[in-house]
């Protein structure tokens, strides 16, 4: 017996017992409905997709070919197309998850309108997307669930005994569109009791995986601007410890956290650390600052100093009220935040980084697994990167040391279209499609993601139509651009109303109400144009 058939067996004793009261009742119609609604609610989908994340961790410690990816989403819509084209080219969604990312919650979902990536957008915004994205994967399931219960219908219609078989197949081993959603609270969104109150509700919504930064939550800047301000590794570990508490609050034994470093970047803090004695984590935080050697004649009205090894330290504070890292620490700052963060409560790393550069992240890295061995990232491929300037200026250098001869290339204009079909262009290309595989592989990358690349694809495609259906092209732009090739490419969507649920909603009518039913998809539906 498969879950659906024990449901319709559930379902029809059930039946029996109400008697004829329940007459209208078709335990098959019920057991569909059933299986288009797997998940009860959110905590559900989080312990479903903790399991998978953990899972696919596991597997990555043991082979790091196997790491994992995502694309950032901004609306529900657009998480669902994606998991359909995944499921349509890939056939299985298999370590393929989603990305919500602050950045685009800011910049698209802001009742506010348009916000820069400070944290400046309600909270609320953050677990809504949560809850809006797996409503809608749900409603991929359903609406797919429904297209094998028709096909298994007309099957049993035409009395063909393979196809019944096959469908029946499809249906029990139906794959889901649910996958993990590595969710982004930035910087807690306040002191760690809100921190927990928001992570909470993510939760609630169906989120396994938390990415926290350490930076400050009032001065929290996005990862690729200047102006960073870090905190204290202390004051870090009580948000991480106020997410794990909302796990287990929660259940989600084993949730995920992803803890984000933005201390490459970031040459600020807003506080000294607190020290009890020399070495402590505290001293270590702060033996990174800029700071002068001072006598006590030399103290001032108001000065902060630090006493160590025996000397007094004046600590380099701005007009802004914040110190000053020494530079060229950040290396050193992301080790240490990496390998606390690890120690005390986190599952993952993310290290924010200024290009992407497998070498640079793996140097990182390699420090921080001589104390933690099985270390792994969740990394940014981001789209604030020019990916082919640095590739080329990587393939550039590389050529160089290589002994190529490199005098028909100017390093500074290497994004000149003049290079496109160049040696260079091309070797910069295969090191830009094997990123992800030889950050996994050398790295310690496990999860690769895209933070805003919908929010890009939006734009451009925007672009393309609007260019030629407001210009000579007129209706020609559309057609062409978009629905020959909905049609042609088995795009989904083409049948937009079926994608919106209403063949959904014509088989409950039926269910419902039986031969009474007043359906939308008869003979003059236009959407029966597209077959």
């Amino acid at each position: 017996m498969t879950a659906y058939q024990d449901d319709i067996e559930a379902i029809r004793a059930l039946k029996e017992q109400h008697g004829s009261s329940w007459d209208a009742i078709d335990p098959e119609s019920a057991a569909r409905m059933r299986a288009q609604n797997r998940f009860r609610t959110g905590l559900d989908i989080a312990q479903y997709t903790a399991d998978i994340m953990r899972r696919d961790m596991a597997e990555y410690d043991a082979d790091s070919s196997v790491y994992t990816q995502s694309l950032g989403v901004w609306h529900g819509f657009i998480g669902q197309q994606k998991l359909i084209s995944i499921k349509k080219h890939l056939k299985t969604t298999n370590k393929r998850y989603l990305y919500l990312s602050g950045w685009m919650v800011a910049a698209l979902r802001s009742e506010f309108g348009p916000l820069p990536d400070q944290s400046m957008h309600e909270k609320t915004a953050v677990p809504a997307l949560i809850e809006e994205l797996y409503t809608f994967l749900r409603q991929a399931d359903a609406r797919e669930l429904d297209l094998l219960f028709t096909q298994l219908d007309d099957a049993r219609v035409a009395g063909d005994d393979t196809a019944v078989e096959f469908i029946q197949s499809q249906i029990d081993n139906y794959e889901t569109h649910v996958v993990p959603i590595i969710a982004d609270i930035d910087a807690g969104f306040g002191n760690p009791e809100a921190t927990y109150l928001l992570a909470k509700k993510m939760i609630e919504a169906g989120a396994c995986a938390i990415q926290i930064e350490n930076q400050v939550s009032d001065e929290k800047q996005c990862g690729h601007q200047d102006g960073k301000v870090t905190v204290p590794h202390e004051d870090f570990i009580a948000k991480i410890n106020a997410v794990r508490y909302a796990f287990l609050e929660l259940g989600i034994e084993n949730g995920v956290i992803v803890a984000r470093t933005d201390s490459l970047g970031a040459g600020l803090t807003q506080k000294l650390a607190v020290t009890h004695q020399s070495g402590d984590l505290g001293d270590q935080y702060n033996s990174f600052l800029d700071v002068e050697e001072i006598s006590d004649a030399d103290l001032g009205n108001g000065d902060v100093v630090i006493k160590r090894d025996g000397k007094l330290l004046r600590p380099k504070r701005l007009a802004s009220n914040l110190y000053q890292f020494r530079p060229g620490t950040g290396e050193e700052r992301v080790v240490l935040d990496c390998i606390t963060s690890l120690q005390n409560g986190a599952d993952l790393l993310w290290i924010e980084t200024e290009k992407p550069h497998v070498e640079q992240i793996a140097g990182m890295v390699d420090a921080i697994r001589e104390v933690i061995p099985n270390a792994k990232l969740v990394y940014n491929n981001s789209p604030s990167f020019n990916w082919t300037l640095n590739f080329r200026q990587q393939a550039y250098d590389l050529l160089a040391e290589q002994g190529e001869d490199v005098s028909a290339y100017d390093r500074g204009d290497l994004m000149n279209v003049a290079y496109d079909d160049t040696e260079l262009a091309r070797v910069a290309d295969e090191k830009i499609r094997t990123f992800q595989r030889d950050g996994a592989a050398r790295a310690g990358i496990f999860h690769h993601l895209i933070t805003l690349p919908t929010y890009h694809t939006a734009a451009l495609s925007t672009d393309d139509l609007a260019k030629g259906y407001f210009g000579d092209e007129g209706m020609l732009a559309y057609v062409k651009g978009v629905q020959r090739r909905e049609i042609r490419e088995g795009i989904a969507t083409v049948k937009h109303q079926n994608m919106a649920g209403s063949d959904i909603g014509d088989n409950h009518k039926e269910y419902f109400a039986g031969d009474a039913a007043l359906k939308a998809g008869g003979q003059h539906n236009t959407m029966n144009q597209f077959g």
